[in-house]
């Protein structure tokens, strides 16, 4: 496939960028865009044959789930199971922000998002290009890393075009992404634990839940 590399302005998306980007996932394409913190590849996660091609995009493992982003708490909460308080505390003090959140996955989600494991990646973004193109589309979004496994992060247009040639449908090309990626943490247990370290510390997270 060809890959198209558009223009975009993160602090005020244009109408035009995003209607392509929105078009390319309703046909199940899969488009770079960037975020605030890194440089996303997004998709529908309810078609398998987008979720295929993110699996393939990456050469990503298929027993690793695709976290998603969302609008907000109450988006999280159709897309998931039983959620326990600590859902509710993190997410009012941390989202929009780098944080997501796991939580077990409703019957709704394809297993293959979930590698299998019936857990679910969810957070919100304080990216405007991602909550607009949510917004447009009225569903969440697959967003994993816009790299090919095993190699850096990309956090620009042109690195993310330079991987990924050939690979996805669209780069919506915003320039500079800058700040650590967001932190990851795992509420499914009755202890709960962090995944992957990133923007918000342990510590942060360790108060929020004991106050």
């Amino acid at each position: 496939m060809a890959t198209d590399l558009v223009e975009i302005n993160q602090e005020q998306p244009q109408p035009e960028a995003l209607a392509r980007a929105a078009a390319a996932v309703r046909r199940g394409k899969v488009v770079a865009i960037p975020t605030d913190a890194l440089y996303t590849l997004v998709a529908d996660p309810f078609n398998l044959r987008a979720v295929t091609q993110v699996f393939q995009a990456k050469g990503r493992e298929p027993h690793r789930s695709l976290p998603i982003l969302v609008s907000g708490a109450l988006m999280a909460e159709e897309l998931a199971g039983e959620l326990n308080n600590r859902f509710a505390i993190l997410a009012r003090r941390f989202w929009p922000g780098p944080l997501t959140i796991i939580v077990p996955a409703s019957a709704k989600i394809p297993l293959k998002v979930t590698g299998n494991t019936g857990r679910l990646a969810l957070r919100q973004s304080r990216s405007n290009v991602a909550n607009q193109l949510i917004n447009i589309l009225n569903e969440p979004l697959i967003s994993t890393s816009a790299n090919i496994s095993g190699h850096p992060t990309c956090r620009s247009g042109i690195e993310v075009f330079g991987m990924m040639d050939g690979r996805v449908d669209l780069v919506l090309d915003g320039g500079a992404c800058v700040g650590p990626g967001a932190t990851t943490v795992d509420i499914t247990d009755p202890a709960w634990k962090i995944i992957k370290a990133g923007a918000i510390e342990e510590k942060e997270i360790a108060e929020c839940l004991a106050s």
